[in-house]
């Protein structure tokens, strides 16, 4: 049964893999992934995505795509905690020899479907799979992420165009709309304007949701995946490094790994440190009992 407290709590659990991981690593990409995270916990832990993580192939699993590939620690921790491999692992995110690279490899870690990082053929690669799956007659559904700085790439315009025509009714993409890219806000770099109006216009439906509160997304999620008749696209609004105070809203967080002290700030923040001291101050009370006793 749908719980969204329960999906916000593994939201968070994620938040924190993802800062550690990138730490550990010292390198990677926290901004978008930490903006996606809520989205993410929602497809994988709220009766959204119909998949397997013990059976990773099979065959009507419903398909994630993350367009944005540089966003990989998000896909990482959502998969570790689904089941697909050890939590534990996430500790090893761009070490050589992982199976947890920079982007992701399907070739390498279960539960990847396709090896993304060039930006702007996600949708078109997901286009071509939901179109495969529905000649099968398969009643999988492909879910894609794509980034907002994403859209300005072209070729996102031709797939959206190729599957309204197709009628692709098993096709649903998520904007991770966090206003900021690499260079700086969206609507400076290069503008995007009314993005649901643009899908509209292709043949899309398509709804604006609040990227952040797991019990919208999952309504919103719902109802895309109820519409038969074409694809359906949700623009979600979002913040970059959601959750750490001192991320948020700052593009210069797109692509660099915190010091051990930020990450020990940031993980105070998401309340891993106080879960720690909590269990330190119960085993020192539990030592003091043993000793009175």
């Amino acid at each position: 049964m749908f719980d969204a407290k329960q999906v916000k709590s593994k939201a968070q659990a994620m938040r924190r893999d993802i800062v550690a991981s990138i730490t550990a690593a010292g390198s990677g990409h926290p901004g978008g992934s930490l903006s996606a995270t809520d989205i993410l916990a929602t497809l994988y832990f709220g009766e959204v995505l119909n998949h397997r993580p013990e059976e990773p192939s099979w065959p009507e699993r419903d398909r994630f795509i993350l367009s944005k590939g540089h966003a990989a620690p998000v896909l990482y921790a959502a998969l570790a905690h689904a089941g697909y491999f050890p939590v534990e692992e996430l500790t090893s995110l761009r070490k050589f020899g992982s199976r947890l690279q920079g982007h992701p490899d399907m070739h390498k870690l279960p539960g990847v479907e396709v090896s993304t990082g060039s930006l702007g053929q996600g949708l078109s690669i997901a286009a071509g799979l939901a179109l495969a799956l529905r000649n099968q007659g398969s009643q999988a559904q492909v879910f894609v992420l794509l980034g907002d700085g994403e859209l300005q790439e072209g070729q996102v315009w031709e797939a959206a165009m190729f599957a309204a025509h197709q009628r692709l009714g098993n096709l649903i993409a998520i904007v991770d709309n966090n206003n900021l890219q690499i260079d700086g806000q969206v609507e400076e770099v290069n503008s995007l304007g009314d993005i649901a109006a643009k899908f509209s216009a292709f043949g899309w439906q398509a709804q604006t949701v609040e990227g952040h509160e797991i019990a919208a997304l999952k309504s919103a999620l719902d109802a895309a995946a109820a519409h038969s008749a074409g694809p359906a696209v949700l623009i979600a609004s979002t913040v970059k490094g959601k959750g750490v105070s001192f991320m948020e809203n700052q593009c210069g967080w797109h692509g660099k790994a915190p010091s051990q002290e930020q990450c020990d700030s940031a993980l105070l923040e998401l309340g891993q440190l106080e879960q720690l001291a909590e269990l330190e101050q119960l085993e020192q009370l539990e030592q003091l009992t043993e000793v009175g006793a």
